[in-house]
């Protein structure tokens, strides 16, 4: 009984383990893409970078659970993890256009732009996820 459950078991470290990776991807590649610091900004307690970084994380990871949920194979998940990091880089920019100071006023904590930002991040992911079902 044991053993039927934990047959799976393979899998799921492989799935887990590329949606890891995908994720330590994700946030190396966005915090190289705006300006701000968002790290330095969490270490030094600013709420606004952390608000927008959490949210937009939410965001990429959402259709990265559609992803592993519905793809064919591993090779296919990492395929849609990377469309899914694209799309969140373009909300970025997006979310800019109304807002052209945004990466400031998230560095000076501000917490409007910060939230306007990550939800904007949340809504895409969750469009982007549902949009992975096939």
């Amino acid at each position: 009984m044991i053993l039927q459950s934990l047959a799976g078991l393979p899998a799921f470290l492989l799935y887990f383990c590329t949606a890891l990776i995908a994720v330590v991807a994700y946030l190396f590649v966005y915090t190289r893409v705006t300006p701000h610091d968002e790290f330095q900004l969490i270490r030094d307690n600013d709420p606004a970078a952390a608000i927008a970084l959490g949210l937009s994380l939410l965001g990429f990871v959402l259709p990265v659970v559609s992803a592993i949920a519905h793809s064919a194979n591993v090779v296919d998940c990492l395929i849609w993890s990377i469309i899914a990091l694209i799309v969140q880089i373009i909300v970025y920019y997006i979310v800019k256009i109304p807002v052209p100071n945004l990466s400031a006023r998230i560095a000076a904590g501000d917490l409007a732009p910060a939230i306007w930002l990550g939800l904007s991040s949340l809504a895409a992911g969750a469009l982007n996820a549902a949009c992975m079902i096939y």
